[in-house]
């Protein structure tokens, strides 16, 4: 998240893992802008940030000729700032999975192009017996996503199109923020051939001015979670290859 307040923190601690794959986390909302707040007023206050609403964001951004011209501009200032860092980009997502949104996603495509991007993480969750406790969890999981699959079908098929590497599956949509290790355990053993993606927001300890969205996170459980005993032995057991996009081993398919 280029904008956010402890990005040179992250930078510096980046580049003192070589071997970290790093990606581009897009923020089109609930966070702060690259672009000056004068330049994009659209989409941001008069603080640049956006507004924590993406369902009205989302509508504006597909209606509003100018806005579009402005979200173009907001993107591409983000890409320019990951680049700025020096960094090697793995990969481009985007807070909150805006880039669902197929004018988010269009223009993701078009200006990470000219940025060297070469994969894109997919919000593709099919629901997964093995973390569904109730028939309820059940029917939410399901409906969430037939939602999302016409969208998910069509990012799918504009990358094969562009050459852009994404995963097959992903994990933690449904359970962002509770991936400790009990659902982890449940996951491993699941993981279909091709590219899925677990993610997690793994923390040390809280901190000051957690967003409201995630004040009920388990961060530091999904640290050791990570670290586990337990869960290195499960994914050796099954013989998962730690990766990222770009050492996959294969160019996905739609």
């Amino acid at each position: 998240m280029v904008a956010a307040p402890a990005v040179e923190d992250a930078v510096s601690r980046a580049k003192d893992k070589p071997s970290l794959n790093v990606g581009l986390h897009l923020v089109l909302s609930n966070g702060k802008a690259s672009a000056a707040a004068t330049d994009i007023p659209a989409l941001v206050n008069s603080n640049g940030e956006f507004s924590n609403n993406p369902l009205a964001s989302g509508i504006k951004m597909f209606c509003n000729a100018e806005t579009k011209i402005q979200l173009e501009k907001e993107i591409r200032a983000q890409f320019a700032a990951f680049k700025a860092t020096g960094l090697k980009l793995d990969h481009v997502n985007a807070h909150n999975h805006m880039h669902l949104h197929p004018t988010v996603f269009d223009l993701m495509l078009n200006i990470g192009k000219e940025f060297n991007m070469t994969a894109i993480r997919i919000p593709n969750e099919p629901p997964l017996a093995s973390i569904i406790n109730s028939r309820k969890e059940k029917l939410q999981r399901y409906l969430r996503w037939i939602f999302f699959k016409p969208f998910v079908s069509r990012m799918k098929r504009l990358c094969v199109k562009n050459n852009i590497t994404f995963n097959d599956i992903i994990y933690g949509l449904h359970d962002s923020g509770h991936m400790n290790i009990d659902t982890l355990i449940r996951i491993i053993p699941h993981t279909p051939d091709g590219i899925t993606e677990i993610y997690m927001h793994p923390a040390t300890e809280r901190w000051d001015n957690i967003d409201p969205a995630a004040n009920d996170y388990e961060f530091e459980a999904e640290f050791k979670a990570l670290i586990h005993a337990r869960v290195i032995r499960t994914v050796d057991k099954f013989n998962i290859k730690l990766c990222g996009f770009n050492n996959a081993g294969r160019m996905s398919s739609p």
